[in-house]
């Protein structure tokens, strides 16, 4: 997954140690892991700034305020930096956003973000800021490095071989179409830069899918099948009609364009040897009187 943060002092409690006392450690974990959504365990609730309304948390008001039952007019995403007040789950005291409640004094979340108005209580999750994100991620800060031309943080071991596409996070997942910046779900960036869930992704390698949905290269190593349809194309010899029919490819894997010969199975790219290939047009001296309105088509996707 991916994560963010600078010069923001992101305010996660620190480790229970000696030098807390035994009333500092009650209100730590004081409720903790009692309150909270499916989203997040936080011992708080947030009052949105855009209707008012009280949630567990964004996720909460975004799925209310977007559901089917609502007018379209009316839906909308809440606007996480402009939260104003909290309310303590413990004491139901409304107050400007902080880490401790100001009635109760009840810690509202392990990890606390003063920029995002974020509070969670399960730190197994590694919370961080990215000021260059702008919002908090999981994973460790460690783990992870910010790209400026992708706008996102990706995972260091993919820090000098990953190919930068620009905004890559800043769209909708090309499956699902849910927003990819700031989902909740694992997120995989692709061979070719273009990111998806990775749930999405194990969808479409269910139905043999193995083509990236954006740009159509393929998204893992597939000279195994590649083989098996030289196996195939050489066990299925075109008719004579046939014979010396030529066509134009374009690979979508190295982006070459070659004239090969027609093969009603698929068609083999001259350069890099895929067959994650399309028919661009039919060569005019070798096409025979049968073969006309050839369109665009794609052989592996």
């Amino acid at each position: 997954m991916l994560t963010l943060g600078s010069d923001f002092q992101s305010q996660s409690i620190p480790v229970i140690g000696s030098e807390l006392s035994d009333k500092d450690e009650n209100l730590l974990d004081l409720g903790s892991g009692n309150h909270g959504c499916k989203h997040y365990k936080r011992r708080c609730k947030i009052r949105a700034p855009c209707c008012d309304e009280i949630f567990h948390c964004r996720h909460c008001h975004n799925e209310a305020k977007n559901s089917l039952e609502i007018d379209p007019t009316f839906r909308h995403d809440l606007p996480r930096h402009e939260v104003k007040t909290v309310i303590c789950s413990l004491c139901d005291t409304e107050q400007d956003v902080r880490q401790n409640c100001q009635s109760c004094g009840v810690c509202m979340g392990k990890y606390f973000c003063q920029k995002c108005k974020f509070f969670d209580d399960d730190v197994s999750k590694k919370q961080y800021h990215c000021d260059e994100c702008g919002i908090c991620r999981t994973g460790g800060k460690e783990n992870f490095f910010h790209c400026n031309k992708c706008g996102c943080c990706y995972s260091k071991p993919i820090r000098d071989t990953h190919h930068c596409v620009e905004r890559a996070m800043h769209h909708n997942c090309p499956v699902c179409f849910e927003y990819l910046f700031d989902t909740m779900k694992d997120i995989t960036v692709l061979p070719c830069g273009h990111t998806i869930h990775l749930d999405c992704l194990k969808e479409m390698e269910h139905h043999n899918r193995y083509s990236c949905p954006v740009c159509s290269k393929s998204v893992c190593d597939l000279s195994n099948l590649w083989r098996k349809l030289d196996d195939e194309v050489n066990a299925t010899p075109m008719p004579e009609v046939y014979k010396d029919k030529m066509v134009w490819i374009l690979c979508n894997d190295c982006g070459a364009m070659c004239e090969v010969h027609f093969h009603i199975l698929a068609h083999k790219c001259l350069r890099c040897k895929s067959y994650n290939t399309r028919q661009i047009q039919v060569s005019p001296a070798a096409s025979c009187s049968s073969s006309s309105g050839h369109r665009i088509v794609e052989t592996v996707r």
